[in-house]
């Protein structure tokens, strides 16, 4: 601990992120770089507790608390104030595969659990974490990790989103020779083409996949398993297959609602592919996405997906976007029921209403709103969409009891021309486990128990999103190393993998 002094002597600082209304003219990442002086400081503020909740990665209430895996916070920290950057990134890597990704995208529960969090802002541990990456990355000191020894062994990897991509990193450093399956034609999953550009350049995302196939693991593109390949055909192939295919089925909460089949509503997530895969492919010049451009734009689900499609949107040239909520707007300050280490469920705004805020003058959510119907033009595409308000009440539990009721007289149109559903996922797809008769969880998740992955089919192993059920980037690598681990022991008696 460098500065003992330093979390009473310096303030919580944040690099600015590039102007709203200066971004959304470029799909080019919003952060700003931060200057090495002010992450010193920053770093200063780390008080190396005794007992760190920052690294802790436990669920509390139900969401992470902590850094699920589980960050060496404050030695890189201390290291960051000292000036030992490399040093810094050599902690860094020793539990996080992919820092350039989880300091870009992740919502970092290690903030809400920070012990100075408690009554004072935490510690910026999200922007030392990225920027020690990026300066990594820029001075040279990652590379290409290839293995020394060559177990003889072979692993199928099935999925290249961040659970299979940490997978197949930590089975190409045992020795083993590793194939990662991937239905569309890049490689990254979820980090290509789940996430916008604006938030994660894709150039990273390929730069990391790169360096993994210097170091010799394989990558096979538009080949989905249970299609192209049989999924038993891979059992047979090689030694060990870990199905890292994520929660990919969208949820249709509104599938009976009146107008649902028109024209103009669209799963958010294929909204986003396409935008990605045609920015990708020709800078948008071929067209082929779903725009928004000149539309009112009515995004349903308050999450990060629906962010992203309002700053998808927005780029677009959007006449208008207006994000539906169906909780209550969040308190400015935590709740008694909500103390630290809790993640703290409070009030922000993301990028995307940032931007829509500089745009159109007030942030794009309203929140206690309900679809009722949406409405047609008399040719079969949407033209605006009924709603109403609604009102959660509590039992004598103070939990809210579901259904909410309606608020009479609340009823309210919202023009729109194009309506994007946010509103999560339901789990993963079920081709693989139908074919090979893999058992699944109350959920329609892959079953396997937690930390060890493993299926009733000796060796074939599950982890990430298809495993837990949609959750973070980080829990995607958690598991993805976890599974790396309990493979790479079915495969050679004993492990040395974390």
């Amino acid at each position: 601990m460098g500065n003992p002094t330093g979390f009473l002597e310096i303030d919580r600082e944040v690099q600015a992120d590039r102007e709203p209304l200066e971004r959304i003219k470029d799909w080019d990442e919003f952060h700003n770089h931060a200057s090495e002086n002010l992450l010193k400081d920053q770093g200063s503020r780390c008080m190396d507790c005794g007992i760190p909740f920052c690294h802790t990665g436990v669920l509390i209430g139900g969401m992470a608390s902590g850094c699920p895996i589980n960050n060496l916070i404050p030695e890189w920290n201390d290291l960051v104030y000292q000036g030992k950057w490399e040093e810094a990134a050599d902690r860094l890597h020793l539990t996080n595969n992919f820092p350039e990704f989880t300091g870009r995208v992740c919502p970092a529960p290690c903030e809400g659990s920070c012990t100075l969090g408690i009554n004072e802002p935490a510690v910026t541990i999200k922007n030392i974490e990225v920027s020690i990456s990026d300066k990594a990355f820029s001075e040279g000191w990652i590379g290409a990790e290839v293995a020394g020894d060559k177990s003889g062994k072979k692993v199928a990897v099935v999925g290249s989103g961040p659970a299979g991509l940490a997978c197949a990193d930590q089975l190409n450093k045992a020795g083993h020779s590793v194939t990662v399956y991937e239905r569309a034609d890049r490689a990254g999953g979820l980090l290509m083409y789940g996430i916008p550009n604006m938030k994660l350049d894709k150039k990273v995302v390929q730069r990391r996949i790169d360096l993994m196939i210097e170091a010799g693991v394989t990558f096979v593109t538009n080949t989905e398993i249970g299609k192209d390949i049989a999924a038993k055909q891979l059992v047979e192939d090689f030694d060990s297959v870990v199905i890292c295919t994520g929660a990919t089925k969208p949820n249709d909460f509104l599938a009976k609602t009146p107008g649902r089949d028109l024209n103009g509503i669209h799963m958010a997530m294929s909204f986003l592919h396409k935008n990605t895969k045609s920015l990708c492919d020709s800078e948008l010049a071929d067209e082929n996405y779903i725009s928004a451009k000149g539309k009112s734009v009515v995004v349903i689900g308050g999450g990060d997906t629906g962010t992203d499609c309002v700053g998808t949107s927005i780029r677009h040239g959007c006449e208008g976007v207006v994000q539906f909520e169906i909780l209550g707007k969040p308190p400015e300050e935590r709740d008694a029921d909500n103390p630290w280490p809790q993640w703290p469920k409070i009030y922000r705004m993301d990028y995307g209403q940032e931007e829509a805020a500089a745009l159109y003058g007030s942030d794009p959510r309203e929140y206690l709103i309900q679809t009722k119907e949406f409405v047609d033009d008399g040719d079969g595409n949407v033209k605006a969409v009924k709603t109403v308000m609604l009102k959660w009440e509590k039992d004598d539990n103070g939990r809210p009891v579901f259904p909410p009721s309606e608020v009479a007289g609340s009823e309210k149109e919202y023009p729109a021309d194009l309506v994007l559903f946010a509103l999560g996922f339901s789990g993963p797809e079920q081709l693989i486990a139908d074919e090979l008769g893999l058992e699944r969880d109350a959920r329609n998740n892959y079953k396997a128990e937690f930390e060890k992955y493993t299926t009733k089919i000796d060796g074939v192993f599950t982890a990430g999103d298809v495993r837990r059920g949609q959750s973070l980037v980080v829990w995607a690598i958690n598991e993805g190393r976890g599974a790396a681990r309990e493979c790479d022991r079915y495969l050679m008696g004993a492990t040395q993998l974390p």
